[in-house]
């Protein structure tokens, strides 16, 4: 339906973490008798960097674009708020009059903190304009009807690091030649590097809690 409809756009969302240590499975061709191994970097009791770094994304299938966003900590609900906030904001920008939003059934989605905040994002968009958020919910445990699940997995091969344990900063996932900078043949993608203030939920009617972001 949003497919045929002027002004409409359909979204993916999930959200994914990158781990620092954990490495993807990957294929390649070895030589025989000496076959290529990618070990788990170890991790160091003395690193105060976090284990891993917690990552919102959009997928436009229409569009054949991905949004994605780090965050600083983890997928809670003042969070997700704030992504759905700024993603509104994105197609807004570009004419959009409602995004229809497909994602699962997390906690983080369904919490009484985050369906009250987009009730009063809508009532805010039918009086003072904007894009409206239109939420569809996936049937519970079933990741395979999310389309950006895959796009995940490709994600995480292209940024794996066999020889070197990566920070946890934004800046070394997005200087060139590395991390972030290797997903950009996969599928046009709009990166987003910030740290989230979830101390309270974006209002409805004021603005966002988002930070200061640098966008590739």
């Amino acid at each position: 339906m949003a497919q045929s409809q002027a002004g409409w756009a359909l979204g993916f969302e999930d959200e994914v973490w990158f781990s620092r240590f954990a490495q993807p499975a990957l294929h390649s061709w070895a030589a025989p008798g000496e076959p290529l191994r990618l070990a788990m970097h170890a991790a160091d009791p003395a690193d105060p960097e976090t284990k891993a770094l917690a990552c919102y994304g959009l997928w436009l299938p229409e569009r054949e674009r991905m949004l994605l966003r780090f965050v600083a900590g983890r997928p809670v609900s003042p969070v997700t708020c704030a992504f759905l906030a700024w993603a509104a904001q994105q197609m807004t920008a570009e004419g959009m009059r409602v995004l229809v939003v497909i994602w699962d059934n997390a906690a983080w989605h369904v919490s009484h903190e985050v369906r009250g905040w987009i009730r009063e994002h809508n009532r805010r968009v039918k009086r003072d304009g904007g894009c409206r958020l239109l939420i569809c919910r996936l049937p519970s445990k079933s990741p395979w009807l999310n389309p950006i699940e895959p796009r995940w997995a490709h994600g995480k091969r292209a940024v794996a690091e066999p020889e070197r344990r990566p920070s946890a900063t934004i800046e070394d996932l997005d200087c060139p030649g590395r991390g972030l900078d290797r997903c950009r043949h996969l599928v046009p993608v709009e990166i987003h590097a910030v740290a989230l203030d979830v101390g309270a939920s974006p209002r409805a009617d004021g603005p966002s809690p988002l930070g200061v972001h640098a966008q590739a």
